[in-house]
This record gives C-alpha cells, structure tokens and sequence, in this order.
C-alpha cells in the first residue's frame, strides 16, 4: 500500500505540532528533519511519535556532491554522506537519499564527464565507502534517479546494483527525473511500469511530481505541480500498489502549502479512479 507525505509548516522541535501537521495534511509518510548533530534522546523520541502516530520516516536526506573536483568540498560532502546514513539508520528511516553527483561546478548540474565510464567508477567506489563506512543495519542508501547523471535509466540503475555489490544499497525512484526526450514523455507510464517492475524490490522511497513538454523549440521539460503535466500517475500509483511493502509517495519541489493540498488531492483523485488504496484513506 502507498503512503502519501510530504513537506508541513511546523517546527520539528514541536513534535505533537510536527505530527498534527501531518495528520491535518492526511499524510502517513514524512521527511526526516534531523542530522547528524541530533542527540540520541531526540533521534529515539522522534522514531517514538512517528511510530506512535503511524508516520513512515520515508527518508533522511544527504544532499551534497560527493563527486566534487574539489577535494575538500568532495571530502565534506563525504562526510556528511555518511553522517546522514548514520542518522538514518538511528531513527529507523526507510532510505538516505543523495544523488550521485557531479564533476562540473553545480553539484546537480551536467557535466560532459558525469557520463562517462571513469565517473560510474567513481560512483562505484563512493557509494561503498558511505555504506562501509556506516554499516547501517536498519536503513539504505539510495541514489535518487536524475536525467543527465547516473543512474539515469532502469539500466543503469541494475547496472550500479551489480557494480557496487552491498545489501545496503538500494533505489530511490524519480520518475520525473527521469523524463529527458519527448519520445520518454509520450510513453512514461511504459518507462514507470519497467522501472518498478525490475527494480520493485529495492524501492525505498519515491518523489511525487510531474513534468510538461512546451511547445517552443527545441525541446523544454518543465518540473511542474502533480496534476498539470504530463507524467501517467495512474501508471505510477498502479505499479506501487503492486508491490509488498508500503511505499512511500513523497511531493516536493512546491513552494506553497496550498500548492501542497492541491497536488495531494490529485495524487488521491487518481487513486480513486484507479481503485488504488493509499494508506491512512477512506476508501
């Protein structure tokens, strides 16, 4: 069964504030606010009001750019890599979520040599010294799937599983992400149905989103709200639904809280019509 979170306006330091929030939102999934300077009574009685409350801690986050040119920069990123996954695996998160990175001056940006064979190779190695160096028990670390750095395709994403060879590794699912051409556009559900068909077991977490192809020359991908493009959540919620676990659907990328309830309610109009239960709904 899928589990719907996302963003709230509250203080985390407020929890019965934090968790009202959630539940005024009907979410049954959040976002990990904690980092690696939180102390382990918090960690412990944070995991303790979400069990509490029947809130997945869907995922901790690790942004930063582990494959930096910068060798200080690429060491703290690192650093915190595996702070993040510590703090994940202390207060029982689904995933710590990064991406790749990349070797060109915006850490989520192209770069001619993000797609290279040395640069896989590279990703290869920094993954398995974030998880080595952890050894997380009861989380997973997680690239999140992005258009022009690995992993970047249902491939690719099988292609580092078997590359780097750790349990602990697992998928982070962005469909949108992973929309890059007009021809993967007309066709996303197919492309969403393959990715969670092969790597369905290994799906930790996923970003709710949605992306538009306008009509200008030559070809412009806009990330917009679920509901005003073009990506088949349909397709998206039934092949969720489909697997074991209860998964969680996270939004994010909006800027405003009614922006939030508004794609919530579309995510949840689709699965009405689709028959899809998402968890904590009446059906």
């Amino acid at each position: 069964m899928i589990r719907l979170g996302g963003p709230v306006w509250a203080d985390p330091r407020d929890t019965e504030g934090w968790i009202a929030a959630h539940k005024k939102a009907g979410y049954t999934a959040c976002y990990c606010p904690l980092d690696g300077t939180t102390s382990d009574d918090t960690i412990r009685a944070f995991e303790e009001a979400a069990v509490s409350a029947d809130l997945v801690i869907a995922e901790v986050g690790a942004w930063s750019n582990p494959l930096a040119s910068d060798e200080a920069t690429r060491r703290a990123a690192l650093e915190r890599c595996q702070q993040q996954l510590a703090v994940a695996d202390r207060v029982g998160a689904r995933c710590c979520v990064n991406i790749a990175g990349s070797r060109g001056q915006k850490w989520d940006g192209p770069d001619a040599r993000d797609m290279t064979e040395e640069t896989f190779d590279m990703i290869v190695e920094t993954v398995r010294a974030i998880i080595d160096a952890v050894k997380p028990t009861r989380t997973y670390y997680t690239l999140e799937t992005m258009p022009w750095m690995y992993p970047h395709t249902v491939d690719s994403y099988e292609r580092l599983f078997r590359a780097i060879d750790r349990p602990r590794f697992a998928v982070h699912l962005d469909p949108v992400n992973m929309i890059c051409s007009p021809s993967i556009y007309f066709n996303n559900g197919a492309m969403i149905r393959e990715c969670v068909e092969r790597l369905g077991p290994w799906i930790k977490s996923c970003h709710a989103k949605d992306i538009i192809l306008q009509p200008n020359l030559t070809t412009h991908l806009d990330e917009v709200r679920p509901g005003t493009g073009g990506l088949d959540y349909r397709a998206f919620l039934e092949s969720l639904d489909a697997l074991a676990a209860d998964v969680p659907l996270m939004l994010e990328h909006l800027t405003a809280e009614d922006d939030y309830a508004k794609a919530a309610a579309y995510i949840r109009s689709v699965a009405r019509a689709s028959g899809v239960p998402l968890h904590g709904e009446d059906r």
